[in-house]
């Protein structure tokens, strides 16, 4: 009898699901394939490809469609158009963040830049990144770093190229990225064979597996006992009690009155100041500079190493863009032995292939997904209030009906 009266309830639960979302496609909502009773389109999402599945989606329902996974609303857009809109003239009603699992946990609750939802919190702290961490005085008092790095890492290619090595070009972007950002953020070195270096390096890869991560409660709230289950949560508690300790132990080396001097004037000092000094408008604790270390060390790491691999593998594909960045260096820079930051104002080609980069290999495939705040009507299309938004800017940069040539790398210099 328990059986039969489990077998009612859940045959019930599925015919009001079923009836649930017909209704919700008989209203004005962009168009989309159709879902199955409960789990919507779940079964059909690629987790690991995104953009791939969104761009074969659109070929059939046009530049704006809908998405049902689970209990969750989406709506992906695929043109430029519909991006501006978006994310400049309904900016206010796109602009808040959806309650992902993973990167809610790692970013402490939304108290980053990037995953915070919008409110005063989000734009005082966007303020202090603008103002202190990226203003212009900031980014080019790091510049010698920058430029002590890249002199390292042309002294190990001509090295190996001097013995005859094969050059591991993804090795070596690596290397250079990851330093880079440790010595500006940290004020720290890892050199590469150290077992911090190794130790820091497993500690972004499990990171960047907790960020882009499926869990069954995204979709399905009631079920967040399945992830606990399957262990993801107990993992993703232990990566956040890595990152955490990780960043606890920068913060203590960084007040203390004996740091190295390297540290003075990073990005966590400068941070620490702020904190100290209580100069703005609200009180910076140390969860909020953990947040904010963690969006710099992180997405900074993943987006420069990305865009820097994908930069140099175009390159060696298109031989002919090669040629004529490495013709124009040598005239721009002449018997210089090493281009400088000033020296790229006058490379007009290379910054041409810099953005063809971008365009064809956006480091992000989607942007950050945002969320619906109200009632708002997009494309001639209701969007109701909490609607995960998706911009495919790696289809954009595609789109025939704006680029010439949609697939290959076509630099213009003027």
């Amino acid at each position: 009898m328990m059986y039969f009266s489990l077998f009612v309830d859940l045959l019930t639960i599925i015919i009001l699901s079923f009836l649930l979302a017909r209704k919700n496609r008989k209203n004005n909502t962009p168009p989309g394939p159709v879902g199955l009773p409960l789990i919507g389109n779940l079964h059909q999402y690629d987790s690991f490809a995104p953009h791939l599945y969104f761009w074969k989606i659109s070929q059939k329902y046009g530049k704006i469609f809908s998405l049902k996974l689970g209990s969750s609303n989406m709506v992906v857009v695929s043109s430029a158009k519909l991006a501006k809109e978006i994310l400049k003239t309904q900016d206010l009603a796109f602009c808040s963040r959806a309650s992902i699992l993973g990167l809610q946990k790692l970013s402490y609750n939304g108290q980053d830049v990037v995953f915070s939802p919008y409110n005063d919190y989000w734009r005082e702290l966007r303020k202090i990144c603008v103002l202190h961490v990226l203003s212009l005085k900031k980014v080019q008092s790091f510049s010698p770093i920058r430029e002590d790095e890249v002199s390292r890492m042309i002294k190990k290619i001509s090295q190996q190229a001097a013995t005859s090595q094969i050059t591991n070009l993804s090795s070596i972007m690596t290397s250079l990225t990851t330093t880079t950002i440790c010595r500006v953020a940290f004020g720290i070195r890892y050199d590469e064979e150290t077992q911090d270096r190794r130790k820091f390096a497993e500690l972004l890869k499990v990171t960047e597996e907790m960020l882009g991560g499926f869990f069954i409660s995204d979709y399905f709230p009631l079920l967040g006992w399945i992830d606990k289950l399957s262990g993801k949560i107990n993992k993703l508690e232990k990566n956040f009690k890595d990152l955490d300790e990780f960043y606890e132990g920068l913060i203590e080396q960084h007040l203390n009155p004996n740091r190295p001097k390297s540290m003075e004037g990073d990005i966590v000092d400068l941070l620490l100041q702020l904190k100290k000094e209580k100069s703005i408008p609200i009180d910076l604790t140390l969860d909020n500079i953990k947040a904010i270390i963690m969006n710099y060390s992180i997405f900074c790491l993943f987006y420069m190493l990305a865009s820097s691999i994908w930069a140099m593998t175009t390159l060696m594909e298109n031989p002919n863009a090669m040629k004529k960045v490495q013709t124009e260096i040598r005239e721009s820079v002449g018997k210089k032995s090493i281009v400088n930051e000033d020296d790229i104002q006058n490379l007009q080609y290379f910054k041409a292939v810099v953005k063809e980069t971008f365009r064809l290999y956006p480091p992000g495939r989607l942007l950050i997904a945002r969320q619906s705040m109200e009632n708002t009507i997009l494309e001639g299309y209701e969007i109701k209030p909490k609607t995960i938004i998706h911009v495919n800017v790696w289809q954009i940069g595609r789109d025939p009906e704006i680029w010439k040539i949609q697939t290959n790398l076509y630099p213009r210099d003027s």
